[in-house]
């Protein structure tokens, strides 16, 4: 989570028109027309706010890299004749994702480029993001569909369970404007961009079936991640990816390359990423177990016992079976109470008040605290709905909101009480982790090698997902893998 900066209302409704005017058009250029300059503007217009919403956009020889072989893979579409047409960018982020908007404007995160075994898979992914521009899939998404946009955990669940003013509400306050551009793609159209990506990693000279291993890796990563933090389903939250169930997709793209081939260039992808940024950046706060720790905002806390965190460039995101919770912040005037009823304000929208039913003050960990509690009625029941807010200066403040079913706020409560500021000492020992390329030696195995990964958990299990190396593989003297360790 980022110091969060709100967009101006102005710029949501702004990029809402837009997709929605795009949306009605009865007029879309086929998947071989090139981009018009209608496209071009919606996609400049859209940029700079992606950027900063999902991480900003990572510098140096590892994202020139990236941007040379996005842009190569992007011209075998037609949609541009010079390179220059492309705009590819490799966002800091530790969400495995990818997506493009019209334009040309072609996104795919670190932390996806990391999970990548060669520079075709690379090319796979790059030039399925190409293929939705090509097949204009935003432009022929329904205008309604900026109601299933992408939205912050809890938005998603209030919308599910409450419906109406609160569940929307608490969708937009979460969403910023111009993920409206990102909405998830049909599974016909995520086919299509498939079938697409392979055709131009054919033009391009890649082996085509980079676009089924990538997608195998994306899958067990999934399934790992699910693993480690104790869920019962292999998908990622739909708010953390645009592609949420890779492993349905496989089997096909391997269909249709059988007997292909190609370069891969894994020995130049591998020396091109290696100490590349690995999972959440200090900078945006890290994730440690159940613990958060943020060394620039100098504060941590605590999940509860059996739930999960995900970080995001807004928010952090508190997710079990017994409710969900969200870390975000607001503007801020100096007086908690009223920042705890405009919390609550925004939440219920215009379609519903919301109010706590009192406001509290404590004192948690030395820090000023207000809190206060709503309850609110549902198809399946009754709901309650809470924020806690926490003052760390006079014009700076940071709240939880949460929602639990009646009665069950008490879940949340250790994680409120466990908000506290975080010392100059502990924020210098927050050291992030990078990604090391290694040879493999005579004598080395999986295990061992395991054993040097950055972690207290899964160490195996990690490293052969990252390495896309299955139960049985072997490694070899000579072969390349990639490490996760500590590095400044």
């Amino acid at each position: 989570m980022k110091t969060i900066k709100a967009l101006a209302v102005s710029t949501t409704a702004t990029l809402a028109l837009a997709l929605g005017g795009c949306a009605t058009t009865g007029n879309i250029p086929s998947a071989s027309a090139p981009i018009t300059q209608s496209e071009a503007q919606m996609g400049a217009e859209a940029h700079p706010q992606l950027l900063q919403e999902f991480g900003g956009a990572m510098t140096g020889p590892q994202a020139q890299y990236v941007e040379q072989v996005g842009k190569n893979i992007a011209v075998q579409s037609g949609l541009g004749n010079a390179r220059d047409s492309f705009t590819i960018s490799m966002l800091n982020s530790p969400v495995n994702n990818a997506f493009a908007i019209p334009g040309g404007y072609v996104y795919t995160t670190r932390q996806l480029v990391a999970l990548m075994d060669n520079e075709a898979e690379l090319a796979a992914v790059l030039g399925h993001e190409v293929g939705h521009v090509a097949a204009r899939h935003s432009q022929r998404r329904q205008a309604n569909a900026q109601r299933n946009s992408i939205l912050g955990v809890l938005g998603a669940v209030v919308g599910s369970v409450v419906g109406g003013g609160i569940g929307q509400q608490l969708g937009q306050v979460a969403m910023q404007g111009s993920q409206l551009l990102t909405l998830k793609f049909s599974r016909s159209q995520e086919t299509e961009a498939d079938r697409l990506g392979i055709r131009y990693l054919q033009g391009a000279g890649y082996d085509p079936n980079a676009m089924s291993t990538v997608l195998a890796s994306l899958a067990a990563q999934n399934s790992l991640d699910a693993q480690l933090q104790g869920r019962g389903d292999a998908r990622l939250p739909e708010w953390a990816s645009t592609h949420p169930d890779p492993a349905s997709r496989v089997r096909e793209a391997a269909s249709l390359t059988q007997g292909m081939t190609g370069v891969t260039n894994t020995d130049t992808f591998l020396t091109r990423i290696d100490g590349l940024l690995y999972g959440d950046d200090p900078a945006q706060g890290v994730i440690e177990g159940r613990q958060f720790i943020h060394p620039e905002l100098r504060l941590s806390f605590t999940a509860p016992q059996g739930f999960y965190m995900i970080n995001g460039t807004s928010a952090v995101s508190i997710q079990g079976q017994g409710g969900q919770a969200q870390l975000s912040l607001a503007q801020y005037g100096g007086n908690l109470d009223s920042y705890v009823r405009n919390v609550f304000a925004k939440l219920g929208g215009n379609q519903q008040r919301l109010a706590p039913q009192a406001i509290q003050r404590t004192t948690i960990n030395g820090i000023p605290a207000a809190y206060g509690t709503a309850r609110v009625n549902s198809g399946n029941g009754q709901v309650d709905v809470a924020v806690f807010a926490y003052e760390f200066a006079p014009d700076r403040a940071y709240h939880f909101q949460a929602i639990a079913p009646a009665g069950r706020m008490g879940t949340f409560t250790p994680m409120f009480n466990s908000m506290r500021r975080v010392t100059a000492s502990e924020a210098a020992n927050v050291v992030p982790r990078r990604l090391e390329v290694v040879t493999v030696r005579s004598g080395d195995t999986v295990q061992s090698l395991s054993r040097r990964m950055a972690y207290t958990n899964g160490q195996e299990a990690r490293f052969r997902v990252l390495n896309s190396l299955d139960s049985n593989a072997q490694l070899r003297a000579g072969q390349k893998v990639k490490l996760v360790v500590r590095g400044s």
